[in-house]
Order: C-alpha cells, then sequence, then structure tokens
C-alpha cells in the first residue's frame, strides 16, 4: 500500500485537496496521512482541523507553524518552525509520495523539509502567475522541488516546461476545487441562514480581500479604499478572514472595525468548502484579490471585481472585472458587476480552468506513478519547441 502524505494548512487550501482527499480515501491501495498547519490550528480562523476530522480524514500530524506577529522576521520564523515540524511528520509517517498545492510560505517549507528525506513532491498549480505577491517566487520554487506537476492550463503546463521539467513529470488536470462545485450539495439561501444565521435577500457581496506582499508598505491604504467603496455602494456585505500574511491581522482589524459600525455586514471566520461554495453561488458579487474569484467564480456564472495586483497574470474568464485600488476604480466596478446589463452576459461564458474532473486524474498519476528510484532523479529539459 502506498502512503500518501498531503500538507493542509489553510481553509482555501483544503477545498481544493476536498475532491482527491475524498478519491485516495476510497482507494484501498493508498493510504492517506493528512498533515494540518497554519490557521486550521488557529481558533481566530475557526479551528478548521475540526471541520477537517468531521469531514472523515484521521490527521497524522498537526504541525504548529503559527507565531505572534506577521510581520517578515515572524514569517521567515513561521517557515522555520513549519520546516522542523513538517520533518519531525515525515520521520515518522515515512510518506511515499508528498502531495502539495499552490504557493503559500508553509508550502514551500513542507517541500524544503521533504528534500533529505528524497521523498517525491506532487505539486498541484503549478505554473501560475500571480504579479502581486511573493506567492510567485515560492510557487516556481515549488515547481522546481517537485516530480510530478499537475497543472490547470495549457499556458500554466508551459511555464513548468520552461523551467525545465520533463515532459512526462507534467499533467493537465483543471484546477481540482472546480470538483467541489461539480460534487458538493450546495446549500439554498434558507439552509445559508440557518447554519450561519446571515441572510442573503438581498443578495450580498462577498468579500474575501488578501495582503499584497509585494506591497505591504501600502495595506492600511488599499484597504481603506477597499471599505470606502463598499460602504459607498451600499449593499449587504459578507467578509472572510484574510491569510495569514505581513499585515493580515491589520486588515482583519479594519474589517472587524467596519462590520461593528454596519449592520448590514458580518465577517464569518470559516465557512467551510460547501459554506463558502454556496454563499458565492447566491452573492451579487465578489469583490477583492482571491484566487478563487479567478479560479472558481466563473463555474458558477458570478461577477468578480478583482482589485489591485495581487492576481496579475493569472488566467482568468469573461467574468473577472479588474480595477485598480482605489475607491472610485472599485465602487464603478461593484456597481457594472451587480448591474443586469453585465450579469447578462455570463449565462455562456466559459471556465478556463476545466470542467471539474481533475481529481481522478490527479489520483490515478499518483497511483501509477514509475518506481520512486525513477521519480526521485530529475534530469533538466533543454529543448523547448
Amino acid at each position: 500500500m502506498k502512503q500518501i502524505a498531503i500538507v493542509t494548512v489553510s481553509r482555501s487550501d483544503y477545498s481544493i485537496y476536498l475532491p482527491v482527499l475524498k478519491l485516495m480515501h476510497s482507494d484501498p491501495l493508498l493510504s492517506l496521512n493528512v498533515i494540518v498547519g497554519g490557521t486550521h490550528l488557529s481558533p481566530h480562523f475557526g479551528s478548521s482541523a475540526e471541520s477537517i476530522e468531521q469531514d472523515g480524514f484521521n490527521i497524522s500530524a498537526r504541525v504548529d507553524t503559527l507565531t505572534d506577529s506577521e510581520s517578515p522576521q515572524s514569517i521567515t520564523r513561521s517557515m522555520g518552525l513549519a520546516i522542523n515540524g513538517f520533518a519531525s511528520a515525515y520521520s515518522v509517517i515515512k510518506p511515499d509520495m508528498l502531495v502539495l498545492v499552490g504557493d503559500r510560505f508553509e508550502m514551500h517549507s513542507a517541500a524544503s523539509a521533504a528534500v533529505p528525506f528524497n521523498i517525491p513532491i506532487s505539486h498541484i498549480h503549478g505554473g501560475e502567475i500571480t504579479e502581486g505577491a511573493i506567492d510567485d517566487a515560492l510557487r516556481h520554487s515549488i515547481t522546481k522541488l517537485s516530480h510530478l506537476h499537475f497543472v490547470s492550463t495549457e499556458s500554466h503546463a508551459k511555464r513548468v516546461l520552461q523551467m525545465g521539467e520533463e515532459p512526462w513529470r507534467v499533467t493537465l488536470c483543471g484546477a481540482p476545487s472546480l470538483d467541489n462545485l461539480y460534487k458538493l450539495p450546495l446549500l439554498n439561501k434558507s439552509q445559508i441562514l440557518e447554519r450561519f444565521g446571515i441572510s442573503m435577500d438581498p443578495a450580498p457581496l462577498l468579500i474575501t480581500y488578501h495582503p499584497v506582499t509585494l506591497q505591504h508598505d501600502d495595506t492600511e491604504e488599499q484597504t481603506i479604499e477597499l471599505l470606502s467603496a463598499i460602504e459607498q455602494s451600499k449593499l449587504p456585505t459578507l467578509f472572510t478572514i484574510p491569510n495569514v500574511d505581513i499585515k493580515g491581522s491589520i486588515i482583519s482589524t479594519m474589517i472587524q472595525a467596519y462590520t461593528d459600525s454596519h449592520n448590514n455586514s458580518h465577517m464569518i471566520p470559516n465557512f467551510g468548502t460547501e459554506g463558502y461554495f454556496s454563499v458565492m453561488s447566491h452573492c451579487a458579487a465578489m469583490v477583492g484579490n482571491s484566487s478563487s474569484g479567478i479560479i472558481e467564480a466563473a463555474s458558477l456564472k458570478i461577477p468578480v471585481v478583482n482589485v489591485g495586483t495581487r492576481q496579475q497574470g493569472r488566467t482568468r474568464g469573461a467574468n473577472v472585472i479588474d480595477v485598480d485600488c482605489n475607491r472610485e476604480a472599485i465602487l464603478s466596478g461593484i456597481r457594472y458587476g451587480v448591474s443586469e446589463l453585465f450579469r447578462s452576459t455570463l449565462s455562456d461564458i466559459a471556465n478556463p480552468y476545466g470542467d471539474g474532473s481533475a481529481a481522478e486524474i490527479v489520483v490515478d498519476k499518483i497511483k501509477n506513478a514509475p518506481p520512486h528510484a525513477i521519480l526521485i532523479r530529475k534530469k533538466f529539459n533543454e529543448h523547448l519547441d
């Protein structure tokens, strides 16, 4: 039986993993080991590790990566703590394959810790671009540390090949999170009201806004611009909690102050995968700078007002309205996004990130991966068409 370790450090990456986890959990040839860290272990973020267990997955290891602040020095300290913690987990689990997703600094630590153990790494969502964040450097570095690559579009596959990866290691599968939208039973408005105590009538804005890590000195000013635009829109709003990144807590504090003074606004620590996509499906529009607006919202035909540079360079659908991070541009984008004129154009849009069949491709490829000796010895591919 092949021992598979999967590292999850936030509610967002867990939603990407979920379809893959379900297939692996039910496969008699695979032994699934879930390693949790990051915000999953924080009460401030809803202690989402409990949700993972409620979904039926055993947690094999818990890695404490959080420190008491979000300064560059503290983030660096978190990366060091994570490397030590993941190394301890690997020494016990002894995985035949490690599965990672995306571009978080905790994921980079998980990949780095695997190197001395000669653990093959499967990386999901490599080759993507987010020019406004340090994520680009982390994502591309994880690519070079990995041995199998599961990419979401053809252009992302090309970028991985441009980094010298051998073609047989690269698999185009689409975005696994889209599988949730086709397989999870989403909540209706009454069920959302019962579970979260929030009304979806009238339809609110769903705000998911994270620090722009290449511009963290401007965090307060950018958040003021966002909140001013939302206030001027006069629409009800639902906020998620920002990532644990440099100055993420400042954004959280400003959002909390806003919701405390606006009766039509709420901040929810942890919607969970089903809850988040359910709320997304009923919202008037998404506003912010989250990859969920870029990747998943198109499948639900939801307008997205993408604010600022954080997602710059990422492939996007026709439902995305890109605006600068100033209140006038954001407000204009919101008004256009919720208009019947714009929403009427979304009924036939295609999602460039796939059709919801990624998980089966990922699991099949991992199950049938070459022997360890072949996987672990990488060659730099010099030749491109």
